[in-house]
């Protein structure tokens, strides 16, 4: 039991740990201070749901009909694409526009619904959290919801260091240029992440 706990959570962790569009947006509005609670939580909370979907067995509907994981693709390239545009404007525009004392100014209904996009519109995190660790639990049968739940730890361990843990950079990105650097690096992975998944096939 505590194998297939410590497994998910291990597991979990391994797979959102990597640099992406989600991680980016939350390391974000982490150094910005900015509805960091709400960011953190919707990451976790969406992240269980899906696995649970997956160790569930969700996964084999995409298998079913493939043409939902095509939709996906598309639209989740298409806002990655947008969101990454948004980040070389504030790149672009640079100076004070871009300090953390501005957190706050945008509305938290602004953020949530990006936050969602983010997550819930990039294929890349059904194959993770559905299809993928849906798989591996099969192995730890009987115990595949232990199995979910130490990999929703992982989800809500990550995401709370990396949103929470942030604004100790709050005195690096102090300074208007690393700011200009941190959006220009958000704004390459949104659009390498596009990119990636365009020419999946």
């Amino acid at each position: 039991m505590w194998i297939a706990l410590v497994s998910g959570f291990l597991t979990g962790l391994s797979l959102i740990v990597a640099i992406g569009a989600q991680n980016a947006f939350v390391l974000r509005q982490g150094i910005r201070g900015e509805h960091v609670a709400i960011v953190v939580a919707i990451c976790a909370l969406s992240d269980a749901l899906l696995i649970a979907a997956g160790v569930g067995g969700f996964g084999r509907l995409l298998r079913l009909v493939p043409w939902l994981a095509d939709a996906m693709r598309w639209a989740g390239a298409a806002f990655l694409f947008f969101y990454g545009a948004l980040r070389f404007r504030a790149a672009w525009r640079g100076g004070a526009a871009l300090l953390p004392a501005e957190a706050g100014t945008v509305p938290a209904a602004q953020v949530i619904a990006t936050c969602l996009i983010i997550t819930w519109a990039n294929p890349h995190v059904y194959l993770d959290t559905v299809v993928l660790l849906g798989s591996i639990s099969a192995q730890y049968a009987p115990h595949t919801t232990l199995f979910g739940i130490g990999a929703a730890l992982g989800s809500v361990a990550f995401f709370s260091t990396l949103g929470f843990g942030a604004r100790f950079l709050a005195p690096v990105f102090a300074r208007p240029r690393a700011w200009v650097v941190l959006e220009s690096v958000i704004g390459l992975t949104m659009w390498s992440i596009a990119l990636t998944l365009i020419l999946t096939v």
